[in-house]
């Protein structure tokens, strides 16, 4: 895969890895958080689907941040992106 300037760095969880030939970093193109996802899922088909919900909302159970903030704090998926930005999907740890 060739990576340009303006890619983002996209931190992959170990669970979602069989997805991007286990790769921890994937680069992808995109000019907010809803465009990156999309892209990602043309690089990496059925990803999409374990983050986003059938309404392309970030499921309850999974984390997305933008340079270490949340994007639900941010403008969620509409928050923009800028050159070296480092996006990173968490899948949030339920316990008790």
């Amino acid at each position: 895969m060739n990576t340009t300037l303006n890619d983002i760095a996209v931190r992959i969880p170990t669970p979602l890895r069989g997805l991007t030939q286990n790769k921890e970093i994937v680069y992808v193109s995109g000019k907010t958080i809803k465009e990156l996802l999309h892209n990602l899922e043309s690089q990496c088909p059925g990803i999409l689907n374990r983050i986003c919900n059938e309404k392309g909302e970030i499921r309850r159970f999974v984390n997305v941040y933008l340079n270490g903030e949340d994007i639900r704090f941010l403008n969620g998926l509409d928050t923009p992106l800028q050159q070296k930005d480092e996006v990173s999907i968490v899948p949030a740890i339920a316990g008790g």
